[in-house]
């Protein structure tokens, strides 16, 4: 199909800027809410841009995941559950608009209205909103869902609810919070939790279940069948309540069925998307793309291959080193880690050099750190906390190259150098401190990544010039997940996606609270008094510059604080899908993001 951006890069960059400069003024209730400035759809607004409003209905899609997953519950710390389930299962008041840095339109909620200094959010529930089951939605689920997902669901639901000062009814249809922090972002964030029916869970433990409840949600689909470990099956509602009512929805929810099947690893997966067993497969590996997407089905067209462009930030993935370990506390250690890991060599054996390094956590967008030295008011915001700055978040930083040739003899002498500064030196041709105590750390894989062990095995291979023979575990989906949960690792994979507008999920990524409380995404457990400034500074910007710079403040902070190795970036995506499912030329600027496929796909037969 064509690919067209709805606006070109430049008209979209104009946007993004107007959206983040213009001033914030809320008089009556609304149809959504942006974080700077007013939304950019009118009230009136037909569906979201990159959305087909008359796309028909019916058909099925099903993808692959490697791994396995032992409840359906998406809300709780216990268990490992299928990630789509949080997204497709359940609808939240209101909805997020992906070609836009952050807003959001109505959902269950009809109208929105907030404070002078969105102290205060007010909304009010759709007349229409229903369970599955057909029970209305009401203020009282919305409360109970709020009130529960903040005491007893999952870590990442707990912040927000810190900053709820009160909650209470003010109408039939009507909820509002008020915020005991000054945050701009709250009045956004509290419109995105998953609301669930109380119900259901009278008598029930919410912090224990598993397959045991099948969830009534308000969602265009319910979970129709699953066997565990293997598939589950969502079949679209035929009496969702949303059809023809929510303009948000209108284009969205065509396919009649979304079926996800587990797979011991990928190479299992994609041998079942060349059977046909699976209908559509995203690839990241951008070699395999190239050379081994060439089997029948492909040359008799039908399945074709997409690219979809974005322009959202690189986000952060490679191995991570968890700085709450004695090994890896000294950055000079991470340093050394950094240098021994050969990206240019690894990238050609990989993906043949195809696709480019991540440089920062926010690389491939405006709110990238610029090369060289922190100038202007990124200088200013970081300068306080000059004294406790690593190495080059001031002066400038880049991650090491090497020659690209396997034996990458000037970075291992520089890791070497650095580890002796860090008190390791090679005694006997093994990487030793002062009292004679070998340097290694334990590499953590979840089974069926193969791409990441073939990564691992020629990084061990090049510590092993240093020195250093780590330890790598590869264990299932359930005791990888557990480990996660409780940092039980010293270096894992990781991989954190960043979006255009970062708000207070910043904090559940890399905030102080996150290096002891479990279930967090501070992977690495960094507590950074500069990082946590910088945060503050974004969340309460009230310009696009200051925006701007404190982000781009916190990327140098970041980058600077070597605690993740970063191998190569997806600044495109590339699906393979058979040629009956399809989806909108108009792209959002997220590009292929939560949700985007499926939500605006559709099966159409040629």
């Amino acid at each position: 199909m064509r690919l067209d951006f709805f606006l070109t890069r430049f008209a979209r960059a104009t946007v993004f800027c107007a959206v983040l400069s213009a001033p914030a003024a809320w008089a009556e209730p609304s149809h959504g809410i942006a974080m700077y400035g007013e939304p950019q759809l009118p009230p009136d607004f037909v569906s979201l841009p990159y959305a087909y409003p008359d796309a028909p209905k019916g058909g099925r899609i099903v993808t692959g995941e490697v791994g396995s997953f032992d409840s359906l519950n998406p809300h709780i710390r216990k268990g490992s559950v299928p990630w789509q389930l949080r997204f497709l299962a359940y609808e939240s008041l209101m909805g997020r608009n992906w070609d836009e840095p952050f807003a959001l339109y109505g959902v269950l909620a009809e109208t929105i209205e907030v404070g002078p200094n969105r102290e205060w959010v007010e909304f009010t529930l759709r007349p229409e909103a229903r369970f599955s089951d057909g029970s209305p939605v009401t203020v009282e689920d919305v409360m109970w869902s709020y009130e529960t997902l903040g005491t007893e669901g999952h870590p990442r639901y707990a912040s927000l609810w810190s900053k709820i000062g009160s909650m209470e009814q003010t109408g039939e249809r009507s909820i509002r919070f008020e915020f005991n922090t000054e945050d701009r972002e709250l009045a956004l964030l509290v419109g995105m939790r998953p609301i669930l029916k109380k119900a259901q869970w009278e008598g029930r433990d919410f912090t224990d279940s598993g397959f045991d409840v099948i969830p009534i949600s308000s969602a265009p689909y319910v979970i129709d069948d699953f066997e565990a470990g293997r598939f589950v099956s969502l079949r679209r509602n035929p009496d969702y309540w949303g059809d023809g009512v929510v303009p948000f929805m209108r284009g969205q929810a065509n396919l009649d069925e979304i079926r996800m099947e587990f797979y011991g690893d990928g190479t299992a997966q994609f041998e079942a998307f060349k059977a046909g067993a699976l209908t559509s497969n995203r690839e990241f590996n951008v070699e395999k793309w190239e050379t081994q997407y060439d089997f029948p089905a492909i040359d008799r067209g039908d399945v074709v291959k997409s690219i979809i462009p974005h322009q959202r930030p690189s986000g952060m993935t490679g191995f991570v080193m968890n700085t709450r370990r004695d090994v890896f506390k000294d950055w000079r250690v991470r340093d050394a880690m950094l240098h021994a890991f050969n990206f240019e060599y690894i990238n050609e054996a990989m993906t043949g050099s195809r696709q480019p390094r991540i440089t920062s956590y926010f690389s491939n967008s405006v709110l990238s750190m610029a090369d060289g030295p922190a100038e202007g008011m990124v200088r200013d915001f970081l300068e306080p906390f000059a004294d406790d700055l690593l190495p080059g978040a001031l002066e400038g930083y880049s991650l090491p190259e090497s020659d690209g040739t396997l034996r990458n003899r000037a970075n291992i002498a520089r890791a070497t150098e650095l580890m002796a500064e860090a008190g390791w030196t090679v005694q006997d041709g093994t990487m030793k401190n002062a009292e004679g105590e070998p340097f290694t750390f334990e590499i953590v894989l979840k089974q069926g990544s193969s791409e990441n062990e073939a990564i691992i095995d020629l990084f061990t291979a090049a510590l092993e010039r240093l020195g250093i023979q780590p330890t790598v575990t590869t264990i299932d989906s359930a005791q990888y997940a557990e480990r996660e949960t409780n940092y039980d690792f010293d270096m894992t994979y990781y991989r954190r996606g960043l979006s255009l507008s970062p708000g207070n999920e910043q904090r559940l990524y890399w905030g102080c609270d996150g290096v002891e409380a479990p279930g967090t995404r501070n992977y690495m457990g960094v507590c950074s008094p500069a990082a946590e400034a910088m945060i503050d500074r974004l969340l309460n910007s009230e310009s696009r510059d200051e925006f701007l710079a404190a982000t781009r403040a916190l990327d140098r902070v970041l980058t600077s604080g070597r605690y993740v190795i970063p191998i190569y970036q997806w600044n495109i995506s590339r699906i393979a899908h058979v040629k009956e499912l399809k989806y909108p030329d108009t792209l959002p600027i997220y590009g292929d993001w939560i949700g985007w496929q499926p939500d605006v796909w559709w099966y159409e037969e040629e």
